[in-house]
Formats: C-alpha cells, structure tokens, sequence
C-alpha cells in the first residue's frame, strides 16, 4: 500500500531554518571548533582530469593538446580539450581517434618482467604487463603536501588520488580576527557579554573568488523558486570569502609549480562542499552561501546524490513519489522513520544541506601495501608463477622505497602471497618479512617464491587467474627504537625461524585498519612494550620474554602486536554492522544470519 504522504507539495523556508545563525562572540572566540560551529567552512579540491593532467605534465605539453590515457583499449582519463571532441571514458580507443584524429593517446605505464621500474613500453599486453599507477599517487602526495605547508592548522582529508577535503574552520578564524582585531573581545557595553551578537558584517566583494551561488535562482523548470530568503551578508558570508581567497591562493600556486589545474567547492560541510565543486569545472570555485542552499538543492534529482541513488533511492522514490530534492522536503522525519527506520534522520538531513561529518586527516602510515594481477591467461605450469611474482615485487619495492623516503624506519611485519582460481575463495600463505639493508625485487622475490611453492605444493598442473602480493603490518619506529639499520652489525640478521609465520588461508586478507600501534619510547633500552591507541593499554613482553639479542626481543614484539591486532580486528567483526554474527572455526555451527533493519538493509551485498 503506497503512503498518503506525497512529495509534489512546495517546500518552504522552514525546512532550512539554519541559513542565518546568530553568531557571537563567544563563536567566535571558542578553541572548541566541531561539527557544529556555525562558522564552519569544508572546501573539497579536485584536479581536473587528473591521469591525462600527469601525462601532459610528464611529456611537457601544451595544455591544449587533445590526450587521453589508456589501460589495454579502454580509457581512464580523457582531458577536457579531448572532450571537446565528444570523446567520454566510455568510448574505445579507436572510436576515440575517429572522433578526433590528432589525439594523443598515451597508455598507462606498466611493470614487466625483468625491470625493477614501471615504464612506458611499446606493444604493451596484459598477458604479460602489469599497470602501474605509481606516477599518479606520487604527484597526489605533492599535491596535499601542498596543502598542508600553506594550511598549518587546518585539516587535510585526502578523499582519492585526486581529491582531498579541507576544513578551513581554523585558518579562517585566524584570518578573520587578523582583520577584524575588534572582535577579538565582547565590548564591555553590550549586554549579554561573549553571548552578544557580532555587529553586523563588512560588504564582501566576491568578484574575484569564483562563482558565489546567490540565494536567487530558478528551478529545474525554469520557474522562479517559492523559497524566500534573506540575501543580506552574514559573518559566515565573510568565513566563506576568506577560505575563497585562501584555496584560490593554493590552487594557483599548484598550478605555478606543479602545472595542476584545479576546481574546488566551498560550503559549510563536505556533502555540499563535494556538491558544488563540480558546478563550473574545470580550473575553478564554487562558493555555496548559506542562504543560496535551498535553491541550489531544489532541483536536483536526489537519486544523483551519493549514497541516494541505488535501491534507497528507488525506494524512496516509489514511496512517496518523487523525484527531486525539492519534493522529498514536504515528506515529515516522522513519516520518514516509520518507513525507513531511526536512521532516516541521516537521509532528512542530507536533503536539508545538513551533514556533520568531520573532515578527518589520514594517517600518512600505510597498514599494507597490495599488487595483484588478474591473469587473462591463467597460469596452469607451477613454473609459470614467478614471472608474476616478479612483476608483483617490483611494485611492491618501487612503493615501499616511496613510502620509506619519508618514513626511513617503516618496514612490513608479514608478506603474503594469495593465489585465485576463478570466483573461488583465494588461498594464501605469508610469512614473517626479513629485515635486510636494501629492499629489492630479488628479496621480496625471493620471499615470495618460498610462499609459492609452499602454497603449489606438488601439484604438477594449476588454474590460477589472479595472483596478489602484499605487505601487511606495516610499521615505523617510534623515538628511542633503533632504525632498520640499528639491526644489523657485520652481518645481516634473519629473523629466527621458530617465529615465522606461514599459514594457510582459505580466505582473502582484512587487515585491521584502524589498528595503530605506538611503541613505547626509551632511550637507554630495547623496547619490550608498545601503547594501543584503540584500547590506550600498554602491551608488555612476558619475564623472560625480554631477554636475549635485540633482534629476537623485536620479533617477539612484533609476534605480540600482531596477535593483539588479531584482537581488536576480531572485537571490530563481532560488532560489525553487516548482518553476521561470527563463530569460531572450530564450532561446527554455522553463522547466523542477522537481518539488517531500516535504511541499512539497501546497503547489503548480495
């Protein structure tokens, strides 16, 4: 039975009641800046075409120049000068040449066998090629870089490879009291002291900040929009034109150095933020004002937004019968949570322009490092595998040198090579890493080699389709540890065999994200302990445990922040939201399914 709530009624400015807070000096003045704070400002900057920008950069071409890059013939990137051409990512390379016969295609690099370093061969195959995406990460890394020297004490969320999210909430409070030192303190005359209202805000000139959406504007139909406003300037108008003028900065000076052309949005929160930046890409900025939200958001049809489309969105869309935005503000929270459960407040919201996410910097510690291949020839001789195991070490050598050029002392717990016939559960094997002076393609092959004949065993004939190599566990020594290099004297120490670890799986490897572990910093001993942040205890070696050479107390440490890793991951399952409830391996019962409820159930896999 379908709902009498119908969403073809008009909306009203009542469903954005907090377009015009009153701001205060206490606002103004406080350190606790969250989600909340009605000053806030999010800005999202996305490079404009970004792997055919990399490409032109790396061959110094005109910007003009129509290029599009290439995995095998199929097309990941198109610059938007090809795109005047009609060319789309949808479109094969040899239709993408008729449509324009002086395009320039280049194909992604890729490793082979035999080189340590990807490169941009002729005749590439993917029968024995392997595409590299290393360029691209590289010049992302220098792109947040970027951000974060000319934004000390804002927040930096990288988003993708070619996107990031930046709170400006600090910098631009600092900026504000910076030019407006009167409201650094409540006048002693006004009556409410730090809870007063600020006096009312300077003029903005937002001529040369980008395109300021203004409350004014149209629908989709062309009709002039029922929703009034106030369309005066408010203390977040100033907020938003200070960030305007901050990221302006910083995308010019990518731009200068780097040769990046960028589009940004700027709003109050990243759901808008993200909305917007793609208003008038590319090589610009859009400044979403709070009173230009209802307008803005309207006319969009809502099953275009993320997370909205999909099956919630086919439902919502047959419940009420809707389409945009705009039609969906006249349905109520009640009505909406009687439908769709409790957390349909999130989906109420969103329509709303209201999200309060936080804009979280990642840390730049990576907890695994993964290359893998789908074979389109499978490999049916065990002696055919270390070919790709070959092409897969190199990758991983060329990512992990990367990562230690910043971070010398990080170096992988455990390698793991994992070994696919078709759609069946992977199999995998993995063992503790060696610590050795230089890391190269002949020590993680080699390694690697052992878990393949380990996991081959032997059989005389395989039907392997996808092969993957990983580092997991990966880790940097704090203050008062010894360097890689502190391990070894006049000769390279190997880890004791007694605690190397080579299990065989039957299922493909999670690793425990948000697991990060600190060890305990000392100056004058090794080591023997580490703090968890996600349980704040610190884990100690047992007596006895302690003794003997540095090397095999720091194995045994890491033996123990592998197994209490192994703990919190499994506490994160049992309390996981995705419908099953797990059971030890040796329970003969099988998992229980648990149904999800609400708005929940249109996110589960089949």
């Amino acid at each position: 039975m379908n709902s009498p709530w119908k969403g073809k009624a008009k909306a009203t400015n009542q469903d954005h009641d907090d377009l015009r807070p009153i701001i205060t000096y206490r606002h103004l003045l406080s350190n606790n800046l969250g989600v909340r704070d009605p000053l806030r400002v999010v800005a999202l900057c996305d490079s404009d075409a970004f792997y055919a920008a990399c490409e032109r950069v790396r061959l110094e071409l005109d910007p003009s120049v129509p290029i599009v890059v290439q995995q095998w013939e199929s097309l990941i990137a198109v610059s938007y000068p090809a795109r005047e051409f009609g060319i789309s990512r949808m479109d094969k390379i040899k239709d993408a040449k008729k449509k324009c016969p002086n395009l320039l295609a280049v194909h992604v690099a890729t490793y082979k066998e035999g080189e340590k370093e990807p490169g941009y061969w002729e005749n590439v195959d993917t029968r024995t090629h392997k595409v590299s995406l290393d360029l691209y990460r590289r010049e992302s890394n220098k792109i947040i870089t970027m951000f974060k020297e000319a934004l000390p004490t804002g927040e930096i969320e990288k988003a993708s490879i070619d996107e990031a999210f930046i709170d400006f909430t600090r910098p631009v409070r600092e900026k504000l009291l910076e030019r407006y030192p009167y409201l650094a303190e409540a006048p002693t005359d006004v009556p409410n002291g730090m809870d007063s209202p600020l006096p009312p805000p300077p003029p903005i000139k937002w001529n040369d900040l980008g395109t300021a959406l203004l409350p004014e504007g149209t629908d989709d139909a062309g009709k002039k929009s029922d929703i009034e406003v106030d369309g005066s300037a408010t203390w977040h108008d100033v907020a938003l034109s200070i960030a305007a003028e901050l990221m302006r900065n910083i995308r010019e000076d990518i731009h200068s150095k780097l040769g990046y052309t960028t589009s940004a949005g700027i709003a109050r929160n990243k759901f808008l933020a993200k909305l917007c930046a793609s208003y008038k890409k590319p090589n610009s900025q859009t400044i979403l004002r709070n009173q230009a939200i209802p307008n803005y958001l309207h006319p969009i049809p809502f099953q275009k937004i993320r997370f909205l489309g999909g099956k919630l969105g086919d439902a919502l869309a047959k419940e009420y019968d809707v389409s945009t935005v705009g039609d969906l503000l006249t349905v109520s929270l009640d009505e909406m949570q009687s439908k769709f459960g409790e957390n349909a407040l999130w989906v109420y919201e969103l329509l709303r322009g209201i999200d309060r996410t936080e804009v979280k910097e990642k840390s730049a510690l990576f907890k695994s490092m993964l290359a893998s291949k789908n074979l389109p020839k499978p490999i049916t001789q065990p002696s055919d595998g270390h070919q790709w195991i070959r092409v897969l070490a190199a990758e991983l050598a060329l990512r992990l040198n990367d990562a230690r050029e910043s971070m010398p002392t990080l170096w992988p717990k455990t390698i793991v090579l994992h070994a696919r016939k078709g759609y069946e559960s992977s199999r995998s094997k993995q063992a503790t890493f060696p610590f050795v002076r230089n890391v190269t393609v002949d020590v993680i092959a080699t390694a690697a080699d052992k878990l393949w004949k380990e996991l081959i065993g032997d059989t005389k004939t395989v039907n392997i389709t996808s092969v993957q190599l990983a580092f997991t566990g990966l880790e940097k020594a704090e203050m008062g540890q010894k360097s890689i290099e502190g391990f070894f004297t006049t000769r390279d120490i190997q880890p004791s065999t007694s605690l190397k670890r080579s299990l065989e799986e039957d299922e493909t490897l999670v690793s425990p994200e948000n697991t990060e572990l600190i060890l305990s910093k000392s100056c004058d001993v090794e080591a023997v302990s580490f703090k968890c942040t996600r349980c704040c205890k610190t884990i100690a070696l047992r007596e006895g445990q302690a003794t003997g050479g540095p090397n095999e107390v720091a194995q045994r440490l890491v033996t123990l922040q592998s197994e209490h890793n192994d703990f919190h991951f499994a506490q994160d399952l049992a309390n996981s939201n995705d419908g099953l409830v797990p059971v030890p391996r040796s329970s003969s019962s099988k998992r229980k399914k648990v149904e999800p409820k609400g708005i929940a159930k249109f996110f589960v896999k089949k």
